[in-house]
């Protein structure tokens, strides 16, 4: 698995390109000249500050655990060199980005920042970095990433981060060129290899996927994530007996490696064959050792349910999420949940209950204590949400002022990715118009990695009387193969059926 399941919720978009279990290499002593830090000193490496050599090693073995996509395992370790140095801003860092909860995250990002200047200038600019995805600045983010690079060229991890900007920004061709440096600086590099699988499959270079997973496999053979990885590409290319094959070796070589259990529902799901799907999503459950384990179960369990038309019981799932997020005081994902609730909401036309859902994950994030710029990113964001309501109930005045609102917040934020998601309110307003070749243009711009989007295109090409490119998207979105997201599983069957019709 490339990253954890909260990417789906609308807060965690941003950060996602910055959550790649990202650190650095070498660790000093926290005096003055440490945290002075220089390329040429170091090797070209980024420089880590301590002031405990047990704090270092604990990081250390956190940070090959997480680099390994054994998030859970990973925390102790953190936790444990956080209490032996308190000033280890690095230690809060990663501890962040392996956190099971949204609440936990942004909690140890604050305190990383409020320590980054007793760090080094790499670990700062790591930070910094971080905060700027959390805070939804792409432009800061990407600037900070730059001079990370420059500062320490012959850093892996440093390029690896870099990489995940450009691919949390679909800029695949950079990602796998900053990959790809990463594995060139330290051919033992693991997980370089892993996210470079990923970038080639997201550019459908499967080969060259294939290639970089079973590179990572021949890297770390006793760990379970390449397998699971490998079984993703799998899933991706529709081999699903094989991508399960795969799934359970992971498990079998760690029974707590319950991404495994995620994967091999979708595998199940795509088979159409939900009740195995639910059950294999009970074992997750059953082994979930924290609530974002627990949390990743119930939504799988709702996209299993959404995908086989059972949305009812999909808003209790969501409901079950939220929960979860309401006891632990977790306004971000009890943000998300509210939102996940809202859009299976709309997609059974209880058009007026979804948006009183969406106002209800707005008004949980502006009364919250997250930043004033999480709070802004959600006020914006919620002119999408109340555009898709709006273009539901055919108010089409209504949705073009929301999306001109959302528009001129996303090109204002600089946010590429926000503009991508209004190119696609645009082009569903121009499909409800019946103007097909501006839905084609503006859904063109949009978001190419969302089914969703792929079944609209399919839908304007079809109302144009474009056969065959109707059937070339139509293909795509049902063909979409992704772990259970629910924008795949509201419209895979439709555009199964649509294939055959």
């Amino acid at each position: 698995m490339r990253i954890a399941h909260l990417s789906r919720l609308f807060l965690w978009a941003a950060i996602i390109s910055t959550l790649a279990v990202l650190a650095c290499q070498q660790v000093q002593p926290n005096t003055a000249t440490a945290t002075s830090s220089n390329a040429s000193g170091n090797n070209g490496k980024i420089p880590v500050t301590t002031s405990s050599e047990e704090a270092r090693k604990e990081f250390l073995a956190g940070r090959d655990l997480a680099e390994k996509l054994r998030i859970t395992d990973s925390i102790a370790h953190f936790d444990k060199a956080i209490s032996l140095d308190p000033n280890f801003a690095l230690a809060e860092w990663q501890r962040a980005n392996v956190s099971p909860t949204a609440k936990e995250f942004f909690d140890h990002l604050k305190k990383a920042v409020a320590l980054a200047d007793k760090a080094s200038d790499g670990q700062r600019m790591l930070i910094q970095a971080n905060e700027a995805g959390a805070n939804g600045d792409p432009t800061k983010q990407k600037e900070i990433l730059e001079k990370l690079v420059a500062a320490y060229p012959n850093d892996e991890r440093a390029h690896f981060n870099l990489g995940g900007y450009y691919f949390g920004q679909q800029d695949f061709t950079q990602a796998i060129g900053h990959y790809k440096r990463a594995t060139e600086l330290a051919p033992d590099y693991s997980t370089a290899f892993n996210i470079l699988g990923y970038a080639y499959r997201q550019n459908e270079a499967y080969s060259d996927a294939e290639n970089a997973f079973k590179k990572y496999i021949e890297l770390i053979p006793n760990d379970p994530n390449p397998y699971d990885s490998y079984a993703e590409l799998l899933l991706k290319m529709g081999r699903f007996d094989e991508a399960i094959t795969q799934y359970n070796k992971a498990l079998a070589i760690d029974s707590n490696f319950v991404n495994s259990h995620f994967g091999i529902a979708a595998a199940l799901m795509y088979k159409n064959k939900p009740a195995d799907a639910q059950a294999e999503l009970q074992k997750l459950m059953q082994k979930a050792r924290t609530d974002g384990e627990r949390r990743t179960a119930l939504f799988g369990q709702a996209v299993v349910d959404v995908d086989s038309g059972k949305l009812d019981q999909a808003v209790a799932d969501a409901e079950k999420e939220y929960a979860i997020a309401q006891k632990n005081n977790d306004p971000a994902n009890m943000s998300g949940d509210l939102q996940l609730k809202a859009n299976i909401l709309l997609e059974a036309g209880k058009y007026d209950a979804a948006k009183q859902a969406f106002e209800q994950a707005l008004k949980t994030t502006t009364d919250s204590g997250l930043s004033q710029q999480v709070k802004d990113n959600a006020t914006r964001f919620s002119h999408y949400n109340f555009a898709r309501v709006a273009i539901a109930k055919k108010d089409l005045a209504t949705a073009k002022t929301e999306t001109e609102a959302f528009r001129s917040g996303a090109e204002a934020a600089k946010n590429a990715n926000a503009l991508k998601q209004a190119h696609e309110l645009a082009g569903r307003i121009s499909l409800e118009e019946k103007n097909y070749d501006v839905a084609i243009t503006e859904l063109g711009q949009a978001n190419q990695q969302n089914p969703d989007v792929l079944y609209l295109l399919a839908q304007a090409y079809h109302g144009k009387g474009d056969a065959a490119n109707a059937k070339t998207f139509l293909t795509k979105a049902a063909k979409f193969n992704s772990l259970p997201q629910l924008n795949y599983a509201i419209v895979r069957s439709k555009a199964e059926k649509a294939l055959v019709s």
